[in-house]
């Protein structure tokens, strides 16, 4: 079992080194998935960081992320294997020429482990070292490819008819990710660890700000944290996520803005909102949502809501012990 999972706290810090900050929820499932050797199902709105998480755990566990992006009509072969039939073809005329006495041995040479192509699920299996296993979106993918996914992650092995059963030569660490867009059997759920991420809340989106955009002023980023989350509470098509929250607060910084003005924020809209009725929606009810400047922000009090991500102790090398138990994200 790899160090990172040595404990829940080294769990938070190993992904705070990845900057992505987690609570001990999220970490003490990822631990408890670690250890029973179960796939994670994480469901939750778009945007909030799930497609992240398996990218900070891969950095984490210093291993390969291997990614399988699901879309409907997504099918065994493209998920599994496919054979190389470009390969075969060249290596029948090459082999056989116009001998036909040859063709049973040919027959059996060309389905072999060096005319097949790995795609994502059977590469994860057959890695010589364990991967995080990313099987994205898979909300969208059909209920063939789910009931396929049931049976090759439930006993981490496939099928393949030419060659037999293939087992996995070490378990990856599989992170399954939806959208909610439509519910998934009982079966796969039972099988899975079962982790549900919202929108953060102002405190923790304060705090992946004050992370991932070094130098923006506090009480800029609060004030961009809280015109995101008001834009949250309107019926709008699509609501900003967590990553264009990010984009908002650089923009910020590049238009060399102290404070979040309404002609700052009506050239700078298209970076939260990518739907044009969107747009016109908050723009007939711009003032309304400009967040105001409250002396409170730059206060100690809320200085101390973020946590201290300056990181690491530099004689060990290890990361600090940082509370982010208010943390859900």
């Amino acid at each position: 079992m790899h160090r990172l999972f040595r404990s829940v706290q080294a769990v938070m810090d190993g992904l705070l080194e990845q900057q992505y900050l987690c609570n001990r929820t999220v970490a003490t499932t990822l631990f408890l998935a670690a250890h029973l050797r179960k796939p994670l199902l994480v469901e939750g709105p778009a945007g909030v960081g799930k497609t992240s998480l398996a990218q900070a755990l891969a950095g984490a566990l210093d291993t390969t992320l291997v990614r399988l992006q699901c879309y409907p009509g997504l099918d065994e072969a493209k998920a599994l294997y496919e054979w190389n039939y470009q390969k075969q073809l060249l290596y029948i005329q090459v082999a056989a020429g116009n001998n036909r006495h040859v063709w049973e041995e040919l027959r059996q040479d060309i389905y072999t482990p060096e005319f097949l192509l790995a795609r994502p699920l059977l590469k994860a299996f057959l890695s010589e070292k364990p991967v995080v296993l990313l099987v994205d979106e898979v909300d969208k993918s059909d209920e063939e490819l789910e009931s396929f996914l049931l049976e090759a992650l439930s006993e981490f092995q496939v099928s393949i008819p030419e060659l037999g059963t293939i087992r996995a030569r070490h378990i990856p660490f599989t992170l399954l990710t939806s959208n909610s867009s439509r519910e998934f059997s009982d079966a796969l759920k039972r099988r899975c660890m079962h982790l549900y991420i919202p929108y953060p809340t102002v405190e923790q989106e304060r705090a992946i700000v004050a992370l991932k955009v070094p130098g923006i002023d506090e009480v800029l980023a609060n004030q961009v944290v809280n015109f995101v989350h008001s834009l949250r509470r309107l019926a709008l098509k699509k609501s900003p996520s967590i990553s264009e929250t990010l984009d908002f607060a650089r923009t910020m910084l590049l238009l060399e803005t102290k404070r979040l003005e309404p002609r700052v924020v009506t050239q700078a809209l298209n970076v939260l909102l990518k739907y044009q009725e969107d747009v016109e929606k908050v723009m007939a009810m711009l003032g309304d949502l400009m967040p105001e400047v409250q002396e409170e922000d730059s206060s100690p009090a809320a200085q101390s809501m973020i946590p201290d991500v300056s990181a690491a102790d530099e004689k060990t090398g290890e990361p600090q012990g940082v509370d982010l138990s208010r943390f859900n994200f």
